[in-house]
This record gives C-alpha cells, structure tokens and sequence, in this order.
C-alpha cells in the first residue's frame, strides 16, 4: 500500500468507524476491512478515476463498487 496515500488519520477514523455498517456488533456479514473500504472511497473521490482503475491495494475494483452499491454508501459518503 505504500504507493498510494491514504487520507484518513486515526482520529477521523475513530469518529468515522461507528457510523459504518459492517461491523462485527451488526447484524448479517461483517466487513473484511471497514477503514480500507472507506479509504478507497475515498480515494476514487479524490482522483475522480473509474471504478475499474482502482488500486489492488483496496481490493477487487467490483468488489468495492459492489459493496458501495448495496451498502448505501453513497448517502453516508455525502453526509461526512
């Protein structure tokens, strides 16, 4: 990961995490990494790239956009 900057520092991510779904107190599937989830958001918002252009160091480019698709993260991602 070290080639691409990350955004978020601990403490914003403190605030952030327990407004996230996916954690391990929710109900259904837990999410495998919420902070780096959030911070490849994060990261297409910034470089305004397509989807597929995404970092491997985030993931899967579909599995992100899929879980940004049914999670409802757009609403929140506007909302911060």
């Amino acid at each position: 990961m070290s080639s691409v900057r990350l955004m978020l520092k601990d403490h914003q991510w403190e605030r952030m995490q327990p407004h996230l779904p996916g954690k391990p107190s929710d109900p259904g599937r837990t999410g495998a990494n919420n902070r780096l989830f959030v911070e490849a958001v994060l990261w297409l918002a910034r470089t305004r790239v397509p989807w597929r252009d995404l970092p491997d160091c985030f993931g899967h480019w579909n599995s992100v956009f899929v879980r940004f698709s049914v999670t409802g993260a757009k609403p929140r991602v506007n909302m911060i």
